[in-house]
């Protein structure tokens, strides 16, 4: 089982929403998985409630049960744990980062978000934990979205899909799906896809180690 931790220390850059529609997409890849998440503001679990099936299994928890329920999911089943944070620097967070395999961190090209992602970074660095900018809700065509990616290129990985804001995420959201579940065909799906497929290679062979603070 591999541990995908999505974090960040800026409200608003569709943390959860990314979370969502790639748990979605991993499991139509054949992927078993789960989310936990620690996010007080339950957009997760909010989703589950909306949702007609059963899967992924969403379960809201907190810093202090973390490591025990990480220890259970190793012996299960599932072949990802994706891990929903709260925006803010908390116990969670950094929690969820000392237990990931691979950190995700989406950022919008704002100036605002560019400097917000800093003390994760600063988390991950310590704990010496793999990690990758993901662009999120960028505009499709922007100088911006260009001068952002090279900036985080420069600070760590960066995939070649970046996740344009479309309306797709948002009605899937209210229904209880994916993005690609909700418009198989439409470019909100594409990208997803093509984001969860290089996620996918980059946690191939990772065996999961949880470091100490």
């Amino acid at each position: 089982m591999k541990a995908i931790a999505f974090v960040t220390q800026k409200g608003g850059s569709g943390k959860s929403t990314l979370c969502i529609s790639l748990a979605v997409a991993a499991q139509q890849a054949g992927q078993s998985v789960c989310i936990l998440e620690m996010d007080r503001q339950a957009t997760v679990s909010d989703w589950a409630e909306h949702r007609r099936v059963d899967t992924p299994e969403v379960a809201q928890i907190d810093a202090t049960q973390l490591d025990d329920i990480m220890t259970r999911l190793r012996a299960s089943d599932f072949d990802y744990v994706f891990i929903d944070t709260p925006g803010v620097d908390s116990p969670g967070s950094l929690a969820a980062i000392r237990a990931a395999d691979l950190c995700v961190v989406p950022c919008r090209p704002t100036p605002a978000d560019l400097r917000a992602f800093k003390p994760t970074l600063a988390a991950i660095y310590r704990l010496e934990k793999k990690f990758a900018f993901v662009l999120n809700q960028t505009p499709p065509r922007s100088y911006r979205v260009r001068d952002a990616a090279d900036g985080l290129a420069v600070l760590g990985v960066l995939p070649d899909v970046n996740v344009v804001m479309r309306n797709d995420h948002q009605d899937a959201l209210g229904l209880g799906q994916g993005v690609t579940e909700y418009n198989p065909t439409g470019m909100a799906a594409q990208e997803i896809r093509g984001l969860w497929s290089w996620i996918a290679k980059r946690t191939q062979g990772v065996a999961t180690n949880v470091k100490a603070a």
